[in-house]
């Protein structure tokens, strides 16, 4: 008897998919038969978490919190016809004392943990 794949035929989209939670994510959704597109600000470490993943994956260089980022990744997804899976991963954390928040710093953390997270959500979802 086969062992049946919980995602076999899905297609699944994992933001912040280089390393930590998203990458091993990435991995066990492949492993589960689905295929996986990751992002990834940073080239060199999106092309070495597709490498770690090995098949049924494709990496799109982009940061969630820039609008055309997500955009350039939902018109790769468009080649696989839908999406079955989202998993918004993607986040950033960095510490300061509350006197030392700067504005930029703000900016940086909301447009990756909530507007990056809602805009991600908002492109999957009916209507858009």
């Amino acid at each position: 008897m086969s062992e049946s794949k919980k995602l076999q035929g899905k297609v699944a989209v994992i933001t912040g998919g280089t390393s930590g939670i998203g990458l091993a994510a990435g991995k066990l959704f492949v492993r589960e038969g689905a295929f996986v597109f990751i992002t990834g600000r940073r080239q060199k470490e999106l092309d070495a978490a597709v490498q770690a993943i090995g098949s049924n994956v494709t990496g799109v260089q982009g940061d969630i919190a820039k609008l055309a980022d997500l955009d350039l990744l939902y018109e790769a997804v468009k080649t696989k016809g839908r999406i079955d899976v989202v998993f918004a991963n993607a986040g950033a954390a960095e510490f300061a004392p509350l006197g030392k928040i700067t504005e930029e710093h703000f900016d940086k953390l909301f447009g990756i943990n909530v507007k990056g997270t809602l805009f991600t959500a908002r492109g999957v979802s009916p209507g858009t």
